[in-house]
């Protein structure tokens, strides 16, 4: 009975709630009502002890994810662990370890100098769609709340906050785990907010340590490196943002791809290797690049054969086989087709041009990150534009050459555990007369036996190098006959032209020439019969 009594006020006070709030909303002014509203936060805010700061997941116009966000997730998740009841499990790389964080609206305490704070994740969803990268397909944005009492104002304001940020970026650094990113085709994103790049861990095992160079050579680049990474207040001094950008060029099996991953492993930088036939226009690129995280590698390989960096696109390959014939006589016949087709061609084509990348080297939209790498790779490093790669660009250029006997040493050393050996001298010496990539030099290394027998090997790379010796020769003397023939030709048809000319000069001479000719009355020459005796 008594409950049946409660139930029934509750219910009639709720609605006489609602009744008022219908009365409020209909025949208050509008103006009015936003000036109760205003004085009635008033009063609450007075009585009420609590201040409340929220922290959005992205900042900027929503165009980069903010770092105080990420920070204050770092921090948060070793409490989040022990005090929160719903939970967000994310799995690391191989299965060893489980980062656990705190789901939406579920609550944390977090005590500092004798203070309680309270945080809370939590979520607003947007019926509209917000420009934003970092937005839930639905218009979700994420952001945390962290509520306190008044009293500890100067505490949050001045030392609390430093603190978790400090706290979480030091948590991010322990739990770094480097990234190999590919950016995604637009026309392939299924979500219109999905993020521009994909990636899986990066676990390459290379190093400077095992980089077949010279070791002088080596050390230059990570001293420039070492001293790159440390310079954040002398770039900020002189003006600059905190870039830099390396060329890196040679023939195929150099070692260029494997330089770039022993780089992210000597600094602890991700990987961004950007794939420009897959961006659609310039405005993209510098979507990409907004994406792009401090401490990172931008890659661009076989530059010169990425895209046409002239400033003119490439030409469409000629149809040359009757189904393309075919295709030609009925785009004739349906003009629609053809508009259609050609249409869909240019959707397919990048757009980027050499002042949009030019842009994105080195233009304003660059300084939006620190500590950023920018290496472009090329085989031929004669056919790109040279503003392309003017210093300032690309600071650093290194050319990564043939294998010398210095870098077969650390090949040597790296693949059989030799510093010396008799057949060194004899390889050190076709080295010098051979072309041979350290590809091809590590190949020839590698033990084909187990045990391995380090002379076999040693004998092996031998065995290949005067082999490409004897094939260089042969090519040399192939490229030379063809040489001299074609010299011979040339020679041959000038001298046939020469000849030519000659007798047609004859030939117009004698059609010149005046002659008096008399004719008999047999139609002959007066001065081709014979003179009376």
């Amino acid at each position: 009975m008594g409950n049946m009594f409660l139930r029934s006020e509750f219910a009639s006070t709720i609605g006489s709630i609602f009744f008022f709030y219908t009365i409020f909303e209909r025949y208050i002014p509008p103006q009015l009502r936003r000036n109760l509203q205003k004085y009635t936060h008033r009063l609450i805010g007075a009585v009420n002890p609590y201040i409340q700061i929220v922290f959005h997941e992205s900042t900027g116009e929503r165009l980069e994810r903010s770092e105080v966000y990420a920070a204050i997730q770092n921090y948060l998740s070793s409490d989040s662990s022990r005090q929160a009841k719903r939970l967000k499990a994310d799995l690391m790389r191989d299965s060893k370890k489980i980062v656990l964080s705190m789901d939406d609206y579920e609550e944390i305490t977090d005590s500092y100098e004798g203070a309680q704070m309270s945080w809370v994740a939590a979520k607003t969803v947007k019926t509209e769609n917000q420009p934003s990268y970092y937005s839930r397909g639905n218009g979700e944005r994420r952001y945390y709340k962290l509520t306190f009492h008044k009293k500890h104002r100067e505490l949050v304001v001045n030392s609390y906050l430093n603190h978790v940020l400090e706290e979480g970026k030091f948590i991010k650094v322990q739990n770094r785990q480097r990234k190999l990113y590919t950016n995604n085709r637009s026309d392939r994103m299924f979500w219109p907010r999905e993020s521009m790049w994909s990636h899986v861990f990066l676990d390459h095992p290379a190093s400077f340590r095992t980089l077949a160079m010279d070791p002088a050579k080596k050390k230059e680049i990570v001293d420039d490196l070492i001293t790159f990474s440390k310079s954040k207040e002398y770039y900020r001094e002189i003006g600059k943002a905190w870039k830099r950008g390396y060329l890196l060029y040679g023939p195929p099996g150099t070692g260029k791809s494997t330089m770039i991953a022993a780089m992210a492993n000597l600094l602890e930088y991700d990987i961004y290797d950007l794939e420009l036939t897959a961006v659609k226009d310039n405005t993209e690129l510098r979507k990409l690049l907004i994406e792009v995280s401090s401490k990172s590698i931008i890659v661009i390989e076989d530059i010169d054969c990425s895209l046409d960096l002239t400033g003119q696109r490439k030409k469409k390959k000629r149809k040359r086989d009757e189904d393309d014939e075919e295709d030609e006589e009925e785009e004739k016949k349906d003009p629609e087709m053809k508009e259609a087709k050609k249409e869909m061609q240019n959707d397919k084509q990048s757009k980027v041009t050499l002042s949009g990348l030019l842009n994105f080297i080195d233009g304003l939209w660059s300084a939006c990150g620190d500590e950023r790498l920018l290496v472009f790779t090329t085989n031929h490093v004669d056919d790109l534009d040279p503003a392309l790669i003017r210093r300032g660009r690309m600071d650093k250029h290194i050319e990564l050459s043939y294998c010398t006997f210095e870098a077969f040493k650390v090949l040597a050393k790296n693949y059989l555990g030799l510093e010396s050996h008799q057949l060194f001298e004899t390889i050190e010496l076709l080295l010098n007369e051979t072309e041979m990539t350290p590809a091809d030099v590590a190949e020839s290394l590698t033990p084909k036996t187990a045990p391995r027998d380090v002379k076999a090997c040693l004998r092996n790379l031998i065995e290949a190098l005067e082999n490409a010796k004897e094939a260089a020769r042969l090519k040399a003397e192939e490229q030379e006959k063809k040489r001299l023939l074609k010299k011979e030709k040339k020679e041959k048809a000038a001298k046939e032209a020469s000849t030519s000319s000659n007798e047609e000069a004859k030939r117009e001479d004698q059609l010149t020439a005046p002659k008096e000719i008399e004719m008999n009355g047999n139609g002959k020459e007066a001065n081709s019969t014979k003179p009376e005796s």
